[in-house]
């Protein structure tokens, strides 16, 4: 009976230590994750975008430390005079990067750790079979071993139950029947109040949650490729959306702007080099699209002249765009103050759009993102007319007394400013 004993204890031991070796694969920071939340808007790990390319930034900077310290608050360091936190700032327009000092050197390590790792896109479908294994072998090994060790932590707690009673019989012992877990009063009421706090949890998330839509990508009449407009062929984000630096809507574009072009240009040519897919899988025909758009517009791609009724005018009909950013009715957004005034990037908002075949909302929109915007964000003052008559903040710049200003400092935090 001993002996049973030993081995159960021993088993149990050596479930607990099993289960904590792979604690720190559960608990290990997410890079990718990590990367995505904070770091997409501006950076990609293999291209220049908004800020540089983060592939090898690790072996870039003076050291670890030196990068833990400018990713928490870069306005430190370029305030303390280092010559590469200033070279960076003034290779990159002066614009200063985001503090981010809620991440912990472990997650900064983790996000330089998954920026390492990517690979480029033909590399990437060279290796697809072989990543995918391991990613697939990785991923389901540490389950699958703490759920093995669960159930065999449960057979053994069920065999020295039994082997206990039945020593007990055996010498004419007594042996309380246990009350079934599940009928235990203690256990009833840590569940409860668990349930009670879970259900909290999901109604309020919920809650929180609730018109908020991001990744939110709908089926639009045409498919229009950014890629290919914007990205491929350079075509300016101001041409199509002539309002985002002169007023509050960026403005959808009317199909006479689209027909600007393609009254010359009928069919798709770039199939071969960049074939149109839908994030479904399904081909698109590009030329069968433009097609869609001469409808709309009531243009005549063998005569070349719009079609007309008796009295003269286009048989041209609006294209029924599907919105994607919503805000709420009481949320106000300007989008000539951000972009004209703020000199802030569309990829910032929107993500990198000129990499998006089907346009999808890129950031959560929310409250909370747009007020840390705010806070973190440097306002342009330099050669900026706009926020002259702040000499304060003018003559503390000058003097050297702060590297920046924020949106919070000019009142950006203040209820009205966003609130009706």
């Amino acid at each position: 009976m001993l002996l049973i004993r030993k081995i159960t204890k021993s088993a149990l031991s050596l479930f607990v230590i099993l289960l904590l070796s792979n604690f720190s694969a559960f608990a290990a920071p997410d890079g990718q994750a990590i990367f995505k939340a904070n770091c997409a808007s501006c950076h990609n790990p293999l291209k220049d975008a908004t800020g540089p390319a983060l592939q090898g930034v690790d072996k870039r900077v003076p050291s670890k430390e030196w990068l833990y310290k400018w990713v928490k608050n870069p306005a430190a360091v370029i305030a303390s005079g280092d010559k590469y936190a200033n070279d960076i700032y003034n290779k990159w327009g002066k614009t200063q990067m985001t503090a981010f000092g809620a991440l912990s050197n472990e997650e900064i390590d983790a996000v330089v750790t998954y920026v390492n790792s990517v690979k480029a896109p033909a590399a990437a479908k060279k290796d697809d079979a072989s990543e995918s294994d391991n990613t697939e072998e990785g991923g389901w090994l540490y389950p699958l071993i703490t759920l093995s060790l669960l159930g065999l932590a449960l057979i053994l707690w069920r065999v020295n139950k039994s082997l206990r009673r039945v020593a007990a019989t055996n010498e004419g012992l007594p042996f309380k029947k246990e009350i079934p877990f599940y009928r235990h009063k203690v256990l009833i009421a840590l569940g409860a109040i668990v349930l009670f706090i879970g259900a909290g949890f999901f109604v309020v998330n919920g809650g929180i949650q609730m018109g908020r839509q991001q990744n939110y990508m709908p089926e639009q009449p045409i498919f229009y490729s950014h890629k290919v407009h914007a990205g491929i062929n350079q075509i300016n984000c101001l041409y199509c959306h002539s309002g985002a630096q002169q007023s509050k809507q960026a403005m959808i574009p009317s199909s006479n702007v689209c027909m600007n072009c393609h009254k010359g240009i009928a069919e798709y040519t770039g199939a071969a080099e960049h074939p149109l897919v839908t994030a479904e899988g399904k081909k698109i025909d590009g030329t069968a699209e433009i097609q869609k758009l001469y409808d709309y517009a009531g243009w005549d791609p063998v005569k070349k002249e719009y079609k007309r009724d008796a009295n003269g005018n286009i048989l041209a009909k609006p294209i029924e765009w599907v919105k994607i950013h919503n805000l709420a009715d009481h949320v106000y957004f300007n989008h000539a103050q951000h972009t004209a005034v703020g000199q802030i990037q569309c990829q910032r908002c929107h993500g990198a759009i000129e990499e998006m075949d089907e346009v999808y909302q890129h950031s959560t929109l929310s409250m909370g993102w747009c007020v840390n915007c705010h806070r973190q964000t440097n306002v342009q003052f330099e050669n900026n007319n706009y926020y002259s008559l702040y000499t304060k903040y003018h003559a503390e710049l000058k003097a050297g007394k702060r590297t920046g200003v924020t949106v919070e400092d000019i009142g950006g935090l203040e209820c009205q400013k966003c609130h009706y």
